[in-house]
């Protein structure tokens, strides 16, 4: 239960009832503000910007991306076991739809979570989350086939961590306005560190106990770090109601629609080195060599850093500025991948396109925070964007595989990851002057 104070106005939520400054009880004001067994402030005061209450939503959302987004980046460690063991049969392009069907429906998803999150239903979506992502996990153990991984690792996990991937996102803006850019950076940063943390986990175990009880273990790890969300998360401002799935309003917004598929762009090739590059490696420079199966978390361990560094610079030279930075470095990266052949290549190549790429996770909620004026509906907004972003990551690397296939030679992926980023960056250069005009030096 919370009391909130604002001018004059006063109100104490209970159990029983809605009690206003003169002691009346008023049921009618408790039914449009509290919903889904959320506790909300009923006060138009602007996030606390830190305190107990604010950081713990930061551990909690970082543990979501430990869980969500952290299970997607170490997809390059299962490609590489599926190729050459369980799945050795199928073409590496079949296999990538695992993963690009994965994270599709993680931000797919979130057309459907963004509107029950706006509407008070952050319970609901934890959750189910909850259950999903590691049930999937552990239902991998048991798999033999090509259609069961699919159910259990694309499908289940995916449809769980999309539950919760909104919430993560939008629960930040909440509690910070000054340090968001910082806040986010912390809670997205938990995407790399699951990232590392599952990919060393897989592989030490996996010779150790064996295919089936590594996952599974994977599946008791994310049940136990996702009952710390479960616990901490809750909602500052009032719910509002579903009012739709989708804002059509967005979309008359040049900011919005710029945005979208500038960020849509980056989505069809932010995966494309994550999952090949450890196949790669291994026909390039660290043939037979052990370190090429820990590449994925090589990368992920740069992207650490680099989901902090941009998200320090960014309340000085505005959040789409720090990303146009991000993801032009993360194009040339791609582009020095093509002349990567030896063992310290790979590895400068793993670290240094982690580092780059972590800004593209980090910023764009920041980004679109930045000029959304109505919070209230910044989780329609995000699921709306995170609709197109799935449909892109979905297509992004099964092309690649496509194109591998074809061709038989790794430079046309590089090549076409590279350019990719590039455009990304020549949408953010449009994004900026849509946002500030043609003012020359302007912070956005």
């Amino acid at each position: 239960m919370m009391a909130e104070s604002h001018g004059g106005h006063l109100g104490i939520m209970r159990e029983n009832g809605n009690v206003d400054s003169d002691g009346s009880s008023n049921r009618d004001d408790e039914k449009q503000v509290q919903f889904a067994e959320e506790v909300t402030i009923l006060d138009e005061d602007p996030p606390p910007d830190g305190g107990f209450a604010a950081w713990l939503q930061v551990v909690g959302s970082y543990s979501l991306y430990f869980n969500t987004w952290g299970t997607i980046n170490m997809f390059g460690v299962f490609q590489t076991y599926y190729e050459n063991e369980l799945l050795g049969h199928m073409s590496p392009s079949a296999i990538s739809w695992i993963g690009s069907l994965q994270s599709f429906l993680l931000l797919a998803v979130g057309v459907i979570s963004g509107p029950l999150y706006d509407a008070g239903h952050l319970r609901l979506l934890l959750c189910s989350g909850w259950f999903l992502v590691p049930f999937g996990l552990m239902m991998i153990s048991v798999c033999t086939q090509y259609w069961q991984v699919m159910l259990a690792q694309a499908v289940c996990v995916g449809v769980g961590a999309g539950a919760l991937y909104i919430p993560s996102v939008a629960i930040i803006p909440q509690y910070f306005s000054r340090r968001k850019a910082l806040a986010m950076g912390i809670v997205t940063s938990g995407s790399s560190f699951g990232g590392v943390i599952y990919a060393l986990m897989f592989q030490s175990l996996l010779p150790r106990v064996g295919f089936g009880w590594a996952t599974r273990i994977m599946g008791f790890t994310s049940f136990a770090t996702i009952s710390i969300s479960v616990l901490v998360l809750r909602r500052r401002t009032p719910a509002v109601g579903i009012r739709s799935l989708l804002d059509t309003q967005a979309f008359k917004e040049r900011p919005y629609v710029v945005y979208c598929f500038g960020i849509s762009l980056s989505y069809i090739a932010f995966f494309v080195p994550i999952f090949y590059l450890q196949n790669y490696a291994l026909s390039h420079g660290l043939q037979g060599q052990t370190v090429a199966l820990y590449l994925v978390a090589i990368l992920n361990a740069g992207s650490v850093v680099g989901r902090l560094s941009p998200s320090l610079i960014a309340n000085k030279i505005g959040p789409v500025q720090t990303l146009l930075i991000s993801v032009t470095l993360a194009g040339v990266t791609a582009f020095a991948w093509i002349n990567t052949d030896t063992g310290a290549g790979n590895i400068a190549f793993s670290v240094f396109f982690g580092f780059f790429t972590g800004g593209i996770v980090a910023l764009p909620a920041v980004v679109l925070t930045s000029f959304t004026p109505d919070l209230s509906r910044l989780g329609t907004r995000l699921g709306m964007s995170s609709m197109l972003n799935g449909v892109a990551s979905l297509v992004g690397t099964p092309i690649a595989g496509a194109i591998l296939n074809s061709t038989g030679n790794y430079l046309w992926i590089q090549l076409f990851a590279g350019f990719l980023f590039l455009a990304t960056s020549a949408f953010l250069v449009a994004l900026r002057f849509v946002i500030t005009g043609r003012k020359l030096v302007a912070k956005a």
